[in-house]
């Protein structure tokens, strides 16, 4: 069975590390039953001509009619016109070319519980949910689920995830993990957390953490990881993990030792006054979820670097106690934010009805007092979220050298045609569905809405084969 594969590949890998067991980007993984690294699409010389670009460099401008010349999964140039030589053409005419997106917080792990979960029941809400049958999963569970969820964000045209993993229930779960992002093609970042249903007091598997960080690495730069922290204080969400400021300070500086970021919720009372006077914030913390912030917290956020990530679509179904989306005040006080899926549970993959929420939002509260531009929101979603990552001199926008991370997004569609300003029109009018192309560093992985290698009926086959298992090993009512 393959959640046998993973725990056979961990043991063997016991002491020598990932790169013993095949798991190192390049090597072939542990049958997975579905497409591993060495099928995805070769890095291509490309030409994307006609299409309307969107570099999101301020320096470089836009071009209503232009072009952008890819090579070794570099960009090479933009312009209006670019030596084509040797290379294909590929006709974006009546497209926009843009940066992917970049999402910066997702609970990948939860991708297969949509069968099970309510948004009109609080008893099969995401925390019951979650908290009940995140305790049953296998491996092979969360490789599965990874992929379900990395299949919609590129067909979505998200192209850098940042994988919230917090149900970590073993060193195989972790490796699985990896292995589902590696064998997608995505970019992103892995932050390790602790398993669903760990005491308290119990601490996270650092141990583990440390492996990870000494022996995985991935050659070609797609992946990166982190560590993502329990909620520090009193919550008194009991189904979210809380540890106290003493363990968070010899968890969070084990992980700093290691040189990796650190995230955390804050949709509990606000902790940014406990974590400044413990000493914790600084420009390697991201903050998700803004919703109680205070002018004074801000300026502390301001002062640290500290970022922060909103999930406008979940945030915006919670009560009215719960705070609101602070995106105008964040800006205004200088804080770094970036904007993100949170989980595909109860809502799809839809960086533009994000962005068109956060809008809408915004206007409803504060209107032009604070402004907000719909070049902003685009921002938001592919250059903020790339620094917010630490890849904004990689990813993010579409300037020479940086890697050929992007989309193209068809504006005949009825849905949107005729186009006037693009960035309105992405932020008012677009949907998933528009999205043609999407290129990762370099490699086609969409083209004509289409996967060019992805198993995208065997990715959902195995998720549905993984949900009923959930079931059974739950007993889950029917």
């Amino acid at each position: 069975m393959l959640e046998d594969l993973f725990d056979r590949r961990h043991v063997l890998a016991a002491g020598a590390g990932l790169a013993a067991a095949g798991a190192l980007p390049g090597q072939a993984p542990a049958q997975t039953g579905g497409t591993n690294a060495a099928a995805l699409p070769p890095r291509g010389d490309y030409v994307i001509r006609g299409a309307q670009v969107l570099t999101l460099e301020h320096n470089l401008g836009d071009f209503p009619r232009g072009e952008v010349r890819i090579r070794n999964g570099e960009i090479a140039s933009v312009g209006i016109r670019v030596n084509d030589s040797g290379a294909e053409v590929i006709d974006a005419a009546g497209m926009i070319c843009m940066p992917g997106f970049v999402d910066t917080h997702w609970h990948l792990w939860t991708s297969v519980l949509r069968p099970v979960m309510r948004l009109d029941d609080p008893d099969y809400g995401y925390f019951p949910v979650t908290n009940r049958l995140g305790i049953h999963y296998q491996p092979s569970d969360s490789y599965r689920a990874v992929r379900l969820g990395l299949v919609q964000a590129l067909a979505a045209g998200v192209t850098t995830v940042h994988n919230w993993a917090h149900n970590v229930r073993s060193p195989a779960h972790a490796d699985a993990e990896l292995a589902a992002m590696r064998d997608t093609g995505v970019r992103g970042r892995f932050s390790y957390g602790t398993p669903q249903g760990a005491a308290n007091d119990q601490p996270m598997d650092l141990a583990d953490l440390a492996r990870l960080a000494r022996d995985w690495n991935s050659a070609e730069g797609l992946l990166t990881l982190g560590m993502c922290s329990r909620n520090v204080g009193d919550d008194p969400n009991p189904l979210r993990g809380s540890v106290s400021v003493e363990m968070a300070k010899k968890e969070w500086g084990a992980v700093r030792e290691l040189g990796l970021p650190i995230t955390l919720h804050t949709s509990g009372p606000s902790p940014i006054g406990l974590l400044d006077a413990a000493g914790l914030l600084g420009p390697d913390v991201q903050l998700v979820h803004p919703l109680l912030t205070t002018a004074e917290e801000r300026a502390i956020l301001r002062e640290r670097g500290t970022k922060y990530s909103t999930s406008p679509i979940g945030e915006a179904t919670r009560p009215a106690a719960a705070g609101v989306i602070q995106l105008g005040e964040l800006l205004e006080s200088g804080v770094k934010v970036s904007m993100s899926i949170d989980h595909t549970t109860t809502a799809n993959c839809d960086c533009f009805a994000c962005m068109r929420m956060l809008y809408a939002l915004h206007q409803h509260r504060i209107g032009r007092r604070i402004p907000l531009t719909t070049r902003r929101l685009v921002e938001l979603a592919t250059i903020d979220g790339a620094h917010d990552l630490g890849l904004d001199r990689r990813i993010g926008s579409l300037a020479p050298g940086n890697r050929a991370d992007l989309i193209l997004i068809r504006t005949g569609d009825v849905n949107l045609s005729p186009v006037g300003d693009p960035y309105d029109a992405l932020v008012s009018l677009a949907e998933p569905g528009n999205v043609d192309t999407v290129m990762v560093d370099g490699r086609i992985l969409r083209r004509h809405g289409r996967f060019t290698a992805l198993d995208h009926s065997g990715v959902l086959a195995h998720a549905r084969e993984t949900v009923d298992d959930l079931r059974a090993r739950a007993n889950w009512p029917t």
